[in-house]
């Protein structure tokens, strides 16, 4: 496809998306299907007017999710509820390290024993596709930042720590295979991977976050009011916080998460703001789009809830631009009995699996744990994992069976995930709402 023609399928996308919004809202599926479609349509699979080759532009790929990710973990922290507390943040937390490693060893364990793998690749493939996706999983996420529902808050917390948490797995894999250093009996892996890369990223967002939220609320008080851009103090702390990560080598996903995280909470903190009074008026708000109306003028603003519109925005524009890419990479002959095999393997057997697992001693209800453990969505969060193993070196030929696998585990996650999340999130909130009922 020509530049031009590229203009008009994006435009056009983009414009059908926007005159139709409350129609889409009532269709059983979510948009990314439609998006994944119109990619399968123009691309190799039916019309083939375009083919995007990832392994041919793997560094241009990995830049576009790298972004993607950034920007939707900022917008999933600055929405967790105010104030953290650790019986609410525990729940996510041992998802997003539990379970995740009871994924990757179940993953590994298929791709090893069943489908043959080398141990290292088998490794790596498991890291690649356990954590879930902050991207594409927005229809069961927090929705704003007065949302106190329980299993989205869950499923974002979750998504917002396991894409850092999940990287101490990719470099195994990647030592596994001679490409990274582990050393001896894995004690450089252990302690720089594992401890340093995930306490450094910890300590980098939440200071920076902090100290952000100080500024701002100092500069705001003053006698003068002082005008900020709180979409560029948004973009600013995401380069800035994983700039200072890569330069420690430290985890940047999870360090932009909890700057987000920081950022809201300080700010809060600083200016007054009652939990019961996020709630109440935010009660309607659906992906922020009221928060610079009515909200913003009944409190003082923040960088937090000021910066959230534009976020979601450049996320939905990345989700676009992405899944029509991974639309445009399927052939006919892309599925294989051994990619389905492992898509089916890990929705059916071990997230549920490792969900229960992880949860084991904890008082999340069986309801939450059934839907944490389907709605395990996997999207461009892999796609990045998997585009930075290969601009690390992985073999030529590992690298296509990889992207193979990958395509079809995000593909088959878009369509199964994207059928059944409008019927049993629908379902899962009438049943509350008759418990509730006197």
């Amino acid at each position: 496809m020509t530049n031009a023609q590229w203009f008009l399928l994006v435009g056009g996308l983009l414009l059908a998306m926007g005159l139709t919004t409350s129609t889409l809202k009532r269709l059983p599926v979510t948009s990314a299907i439609i998006y994944l479609v119109v990619g399968m349509v123009v691309g190799p699979t039916v019309l083939n007017l375009f083919h995007f080759n990832p392994l041919r532009e793997s560094a241009l790929l990995e830049v576009l999710t790298e972004a993607a990710v950034l920007i939707s973990l900022y917008a999933a922290g600055i929405k967790m509820p105010v104030p953290v507390s650790m019986a609410r943040w525990r729940t996510p937390v041992l998802l997003a390290f539990v379970s995740m490693t009871v994924t990757v060893g179940l993953v590994a364990a298929f791709a090893h024993y069943l489908l043959g793998l080398p141990l290292g690749a088998a490794v790596l493939l498991g890291a690649i596709v356990a954590p879930t996706d902050p991207v594409l999983a927005t229809d069961v996420q927090v929705r704003h930042p007065g949302d106190r529902d329980r299993l989205r808050f869950t499923l974002t917390c979750e998504a917002g720590m396991n894409d850092g948490s999940a990287f101490p797995f990719v470099m195994l894999g990647m030592g596994l295979l001679g490409l990274h250093e582990l050393g001896e009996l894995g004690m450089r892996w252990v302690l720089v991977d594992v401890l340093w890369a995930t306490l450094a990223a910890i300590a980098i967002g939440v200071a920076c976050g902090a100290a952000l939220a100080h500024g701002v609320v100092r500069l705001r008080s003053g006698s003068r009011t002082h005008d900020l851009m709180d979409d560029f103090l948004g973009l600013g702390l995401i380069g800035v916080v994983y700039g200072l990560s890569v330069l420690a080598s430290a985890w940047g996903f999870l360090a932009v998460f909890f700057a987000a995280v920081a950022l809201r909470q300080v700010e809060h903190r600083l200016i007054g703001a009652r939990p019961d009074e996020q709630d109440r008026l935010q009660t309607d708000v659906e992906g922020a789009q009221a928060l610079p109306g009515a909200f913003l003028r009944e409190r003082r603003p923040t960088v937090s809830d000021g910066s959230l519109v534009f976020k979601e925005h450049l996320e939905r524009l990345s989700e676009v631009v992405l899944i029509l890419l991974i639309g445009g990479t399927l052939f006919l002959d892309s599925w294989s009995w051994r990619a389905v095999s492992l898509a089916l393997f890990l929705f059916v057997v071990a997230r549920p699996a490792s969900v229960l697992l992880g949860l084991l001693g904890t008082r999340a209800p069986l309801r939450v744990r059934a839907l944490a453990g389907w709605f395990g969505v996997r999207g461009i969060g892999s796609l990045y994992y998997l585009m930075y193993a290969i601009e690390h070196g992985i073999p030529r030929e590992l690298a296509l069976e990889l992207i193979h696998m990958t395509l079809i585990v995000v593909t088959l996650s878009i369509l199964f995930h994207g059928i059944s999340v409008k019927p049993l999130m629908d379902r899962f909130w009438r049943e509350r709402s008759d418990l509730a009922s006197p």
